[in-house]
């Protein structure tokens, strides 16, 4: 073969060699490195490029797979650590990654909706927006509820009949109210001052015994208080409730029973594959039992358990000596005589024999009978020389996590079977031939031989664990023959009882110790405890047994219960016959100021008039004022502008509280900045904010330093930074204010209002 030839041969084993290893095994081996490395979108692109190469490949199909879950997976999560820091869009954007690599992720188009949702919500409007409305009608998620038009504070003192008390009520807020053919008006003396429309409703129903509800918005109905007319016109809800933390039907039943006990309910199911309470009655009664339910729902505590276990044993045995023989047997020799013939001579031969047939001893004469010889026969002795020295240790450090309340069993060792119930031995026992099986009529059960712990913790809010513990330690020593069946002897070294620890503080629940010392004697009597001759004519066996046991237990807390003060607040839950739930008082509106009336002449004071006081700082605060500067300011979505909250002609203003008003969907307040008029250039100002921007409003306080003097003049209280959220057109105005002196006194300010319009 000539050198092109070979050239030629080798190039094409090369060429074989390159096409023996596929492109697929390339990119598999990258995408293992970028899946080793928790990319799984890189190693999903490597994978999808081997199966392109070889379609039928199965190991290339089932990478791939398992790329693309845990790249979904891995969105999805992303999405949610996105969503909890409260940036909805991106988030979205990770669900719908995660949706677009794994079409068929449930969890994915789950949390697709549920953050579309939720951006719905924060928008104010619907999910498809900009759609056709649906032609299906929406449900109410409650009874109606009463927007009056007015929401000033009511202040009325009238002695009257009820209806008319509640007809005029129902004028000052701007509603209608109805009353129930059974009820019966009474006559009412009722003083409502600076009361909203509930309480006011509320005394008034109270002193007529009736009760009311809305019918629409603006049409309250008034109904006797009677049992019956409850349960015909108290308005019922249907809410459903999904635990968390709730594992055993047992557990959803407790919680039933305890509402059912506590509010008297009558309608409440339990799903238990949904582990879910559904609840039917009143809307306090239901908001009550969402309290109750709220704070039950919470994740069981848990703790690890720490157990060592160590047995340590040590056996020494010494066998010494000669062990005697304990018996010697004679026997005596009488001589027999035999005759023998050869060849025609006869001979006799007289040997020993110690047997005789009974017609020789008939014949023979009795001298013949007494022994003529003695046999004796001597056993042969032991001689021990015997020395071991034994030592074994056991050790077992496992962990146990267990859930508050719930028992923990930890089983290390063997299983023993072991014959119970009533058993024979059978019939020819130990015979070889014809035995009947003793197992025919024996059941078997198997004992855990080795260490057994059972641990039920109990949790306790100040990081202390209360253990009710059950060790055993137990092994095999022997067996025993019982009716034929060989019976294992087990014993066993166990501790029960009740314990209370810190986090992490350790328990030695005690050395459990066994000791054994036998020593034997065996020779001639008299002669085996002679001290020079004890090992030639006896034997001492001296054996030691001891056994010792350490159980050691430390309990560390890892899950403590998610008690909040939420769940530690009372509520107030109503009367025994008439549960129901009572809302913090609402913001009163201020009354719009009454126009004052031109000057005119006025009457001289009689004689015998006393003069009237003046209020206090009436005429210096007269024509105080609270206005915005500028009065009307233009903003473009995700600008900010500042707005002056100015006031005009105080006098010895001290400090001001205010409460601002805005349309959360437009505008949001994003600070406030103190405007130097309090201070009075020289003077520090505690300016406390409190900020809602879901419901629109603006607590804002402004107070001087303590044991200083008011500041009189005009000037910039504060300065408010307000954000444009969304195109349209906001009022930014101060629905009550409290303003005071440095003497603690009210000062009477007119208030303001701006408009913000975004664009």
């Amino acid at each position: 073969m000539n050198f092109r030839n070979l050239c030629g041969l080798v190039l094409a084993l090369a060429s074989l060699l390159l096409t023996g290893c596929p492109r697929g095994s390339q990119d598999t081996n990258a995408g293992s490195k970028a899946e080793a490395l928790h990319d799984y979108d890189t190693a999903l692109d490597y994978y999808n490029k081997a199966l392109q190469t070889s379609p039928n490949n199965t190991e290339y199909q089932l990478k791939a797979a398992r790329a693309r879950f845990e790249a979904a997976q891995w969105h999805v999560d992303q999405g949610r650590r996105i969503r909890d820091q409260g940036s909805l869009e991106l988030a979205l954007a990770e669900f719908r990654k995660a949706q677009m690599i794994d079409p068929s992720s449930p969890v994915a188009q789950q949390e697709v909706k549920a953050t579309m949702d939720l951006i719905a919500a924060k928008q104010g409007a619907t999910e498809n927006t900009g759609s056709a409305p649906s032609e299906e009608p929406k449900l109410m998620t409650g009874p109606p509820q009463v927007q009056p038009l007015s929401r000033a504070p009511i202040n009325m003192k009238a002695t009257n009949d009820s209806k008319a008390v509640f007809e005029a009520i129902g004028k000052l807020a701007g509603l209608t109210v109805i009353f129930d053919p059974d009820f019966t008006s009474r006559r009412i003396s009722v003083e409502l001052t600076d009361v909203t429309l509930e309480q006011a409703l509320n005394i008034t129903a109270l002193q007529s015994k009736a009760f009311w509800r809305p019918v629409t918005s603006n049409i309250i109905f008034v109904v006797p208080d009677q049992p019956q007319k409850r349960k015909d016109y108290e308005e019922q809800i249907v809410k459903t409730f999904y635990l968390h933390n709730t594992v055993l039907p047992q557990e959803l039943t407790e919680i039933i029973t305890s509402i059912r006990q506590l509010l008297d309910l009558r309608r409440v199911q339990q799903i238990n594959a949904q582990n879910a309470i559904v609840i039917r009655d009143t809307p306090d009664r239901v908001l009550l039992a969402g309290k109750i339910i709220d704070d039950i729902d919470k994740a069981k505590p848990e703790v690890v358990i720490q157990v060592a276990v160590m047995e340590a044993r040590r056996d020494r045995m010494r066998n010494v000596g000669i062990v005697p023989p304990s018996s010697i047997s004679t026997a005596f020799v009488n001589p027999v005589t035999t005759t023998t013939t050869t060849s025609g001579t006869t001979g006799s031969t007289t040997a020993p024999n110690g047997t005789a047939t009974f017609s020789q001893l008939l014949a023979a004469p009795f001298k013949n009978l007494l022994p003529q010889g003695y046999s004796v026969t001597l056993p042969s002795a032991t001689a021990n020389f015997l020395m071991t020295d034994t030592s074994t240790q056991i050790l077992d450090d496992p962990e146990i996590r267990v859930v508050d309340g719930q028992t923990a069993k930890l089983r290390i060792g063997d299983r023993i079977p072991v014959a119970t119930g009533s058993f024979q031995a059978g019939i020819g026992v130990g015979a070889t031939t014809g035995a009947v099986n003793p197992l025919v009529n024996t059941q078997f059960q198997y004992l855990d031989v080795g260490v057994n712990v059972d641990v039920t913790p109990r949790i306790h809010p100040d990081h202390e664990i209360s253990m009710k513990v059950n060790v055993v330690v137990s092994s095999q020593t022997g067996s025993t023959n019982i009716g034929g069946i060989n019976q294992p002897i087990i014993s066993q070294r166990s501790i029960e009882h009740d314990i209370r620890l810190k986090d992490g503080e350790v328990n030695v629940l005690g050395g459990l110790m066994e000791q054994t010392d036998t020593d034997t004697i065996t020779g001639v009597p008299g002669l085996a405890r002679v001290p020079g001759f004890r090992y030639l004519f006896g034997n001492n066996t001296i054996d030691h047994e001891k056994d010792e046991i350490l159980i050691v237990l430390i309990p560390h807390i890892v899950r403590m219960p998610s008690i909040s003060a939420e769940n530690l607040r009372s509520i107030a839950s109503g009367t025994d016959t008439n549960a129901e739930v009572r809302l913090a008082d609402a913001v009163l509106l201020p009354e719009p100021p009454k126009p004052q009336a031109a000057p005119g002449p006025q009457p001289a004071p009689a004689a015998a008039a006393a003069p009237m006081p003046a209020p206090a700082n009436t005429s210096a605060s007269q024509n105080a004022s609270l206005q915005f500067e500028p009065g009307t300011a233009a903003l473009k979505v995700g600008e900010t502008s500042t707005i002056g909250v100015t006031v005009q002609n105080v006098q010895d203003l001290y400090s001001i509280p205010m409460l601002l008003q805005f349309n959360p969907a437009v505008i949001s307040v994003e600070d406030v900045r103190q405007g130097g008029f309090l201070s009075g250039g020289t003077q520090e100002v505690a300016i406390v904010e409190r900020v809602d921007k879901e419901r629109g409003q603006a607590i804002i306080s402004a107070t001087r330093m303590p044991n200083t003097p008011g500041v009189s003049g005009s000037g910039t209280l504060v300065g408010i930074v307000v954000k444009g959220l969304a195109p349209g057109s906001s009022q930014l105005s101060i629905v009550q204010v409290n303003a005071k002196d440095s003497q603690q006194r009210p000062i009477q300010v007119v208030t303001g209002e701006a408009t913000v319009r975004v664009q």
